[in-house]
């Protein structure tokens, strides 16, 4: 929840003027519900895509407040974040509504990014991969892996975003690998082709390792991308090339 129509658009000139003219990464950017217009015209003829930061799980109907999947597909978005941790934690989202609004996206034609992870007490008591998986299953299980053709997932460590802390670039991968391997239990060419996110205080300085990860495929920048410098070092770490990864 940050921004206005001032500072919105300084920053997505800047991030079109230098965008990194040689990087081959997908640029997503979803801003508050209200500047989603103000900033989608902003984009218009830039590589970079439009998104949302969350969205009903129910189509249309007496829900004051909400804003549906219908309604971010008509003023142009293609993405929307789903479950995440701050709307799993503050608004007491459970793991079946995430799923909801997981398939209530890809009823019209979004890209769901589905956001998944642990807190600091799970980490600790070794149960990193238990919530992890109890929170992929829940989506599988309603949707099906042949929905994550059209899908993105996000792993956020909930102990390292907005703390300054982040996960080490093993520990990242060992999640990552988790992820992939229990879609590929269901589908394995699915798994292989599902880009794996990481999302926990990405800064220019660390993208580049972290990106290095054989099933790292890029970030969901949180405080960083306010800083045009800082998101354009990141998106420049994420478009170079690194062995091993297509």
């Amino acid at each position: 929840m940050h921004g206005s129509r001032a500072e919105n658009a300084q920053l997505i000139e800047n991030l079109t003027a230098q965008y990194p003219a040689e990087s081959d990464a997908l640029c997503i950017v979803c801003p508050p519900f209200v500047y989603l217009q103000d900033v989608g015209r902003g984009l218009r003829g830039t590589p970079t895509k439009l998104g949302a930061q969350n969205l009903c799980a129910d189509a249309q109907g007496a829900f004051t407040g909400e804003v549906s999947a219908a309604m971010l597909k008509d003023v142009g978005c293609e993405y929307v974040i789903v479950g995440h941790s701050e709307r799993r934690l503050l608004y007491r989202e459970s793991d079946q509504l995430v799923a909801r609004k997981f398939a209530a996206a890809q009823a019209r034609a979004l890209i769901p990014i589905l956001c998944v992870g642990e807190q600091l007490s799970d980490r600790d008591a070794g149960r990193t991969h238990e919530v992890v998986a109890r929170q992929l299953e829940t989506v599988l299980e309603l949707s099906g892996a042949d929905a994550f053709k059209h899908a993105v997932v996000a792993y956020e460590p909930v102990w390292a975003i907005g703390t300054g802390r982040n996960a080490s670039p093993e520990q990242a991968q060992d999640v990552h690998a988790f992820i992939r391997a229990r879609i590929a239990a269901r589908d394995a060419r699915i798994a292989a082709e599902t880009s794996i996110l990481y999302g926990g205080s990405v800064k220019a300085g660390n993208a580049a390792e972290l990106f290095g990860m054989p099933d790292v495929d890029g970030g969901l920048i949180g405080g960083a991308s306010l800083k045009a410098d800082e998101f354009l070092a990141i998106l420049a770490a994420a478009g170079a090339p690194r062995p091993g990864k297509g």
